[in-house]
């Protein structure tokens, strides 16, 4: 069973918050998609349990524990989650907090961060308190560098590529494998995902795995068998591999 869910389109900055920075959370009963929509205010999405994602164009981010996502007010995005997850977000005000960034961009949730967003869901906290957290929590905030995106390929001429990986992200074809399967040459194909993906088959196909992995490692598979469903011979390459994908190892996105 999935729930699909309708949100309106809102121009930046249309709607007043009622205060600088406002929280919300909910755990979902079933799996759930969020249909395009936009929001008036800037949006800090990250997860409390599971993995998630937020979609903007042909862009996928994953969102974790440990990886949030900003999403500046009125960009047009949609997103999904998995039953049992428990999905995080802090809504800033357009007008009283200035963007990190003109389009979305990760942001890791340290224990600093975490604290100070949990702070302002305290009930009976003073107005100079939350004043003082909220000034915290925007000097907390920075981009970074890490990141859980894919580039999806828009072109019919790739499609069976990217869904056949999509699907299956254990699937050991190569590049070679691809160019006899569409009959054009591996020149061919190399260009065509540099192009629409700005990468590399090789390290496309590691983002996609990466991707699926994180969400297997939030429902609490362990790496070894997290390694095998997605293409990998042994859990050591598999760690390799997705820290030079992420930044990060396999441990960090293990279900608490």
């Amino acid at each position: 069973m999935r729930e699909v869910r309708t949100l309106p389109v809102v121009a930046a900055g249309a709607v007043e918050l009622p205060s600088g920075i406002l929280g919300y959370d909910e755990a979902v009963a079933c799996d759930t998609t969020w249909g395009e929509h936009s929001h008036a205010f800037h949006e800090l999405l990250w997860n409390e349990r599971g993995a998630s994602t937020a979609v903007v164009g042909s862009r996928v981010w994953t969102i974790t524990p440990s990886l949030g996502l900003w999403m500046p007010a009125g960009t047009l995005h949609s997103g999904s989650a998995v039953a049992g997850t428990w999905f995080r977000a802090g809504f800033f005000g357009f007008h009283t907090t200035p963007s990190i960034s003109d389009v979305p961009v990760t942001v890791e949730i340290t224990p600093l961060l975490r604290l100070l967003l949990e702070r302002l869901g305290e009930p009976g906290l003073p107005a100079d308190s939350r004043a003082t957290t909220e000034a915290m929590i925007l000097d907390a905030l920075e981009p970074s560098p890490r990141e859980l995106l894919v580039q999806a390929p828009t072109s019919a001429f790739l499609r069976p590529v990217a869904d056949a990986l999509r699907q299956n992200p254990g699937d050991q074809r190569t590049l070679a494998d691809w160019a006899a399967e569409l009959g054009v040459s591996t020149r061919t194909v190399t260009r065509a995902f540099n192009a629409e993906t700005g990468t590399s088959f090789a390290r496309w196909v590691a983002s996609v795995r990466a991707q699926h992995a994180v969400a297997l490692l939030t429902r609490g598979w362990d790496v070894e068998a997290v390694a095998e469903q997605v293409g990998y011979r042994s859990a050591s390459a598999f760690g390799a591999a997705f820290r030079r994908t992420t930044g990060l190892t396999p441990g960090a996105f293990r279900a608490r």
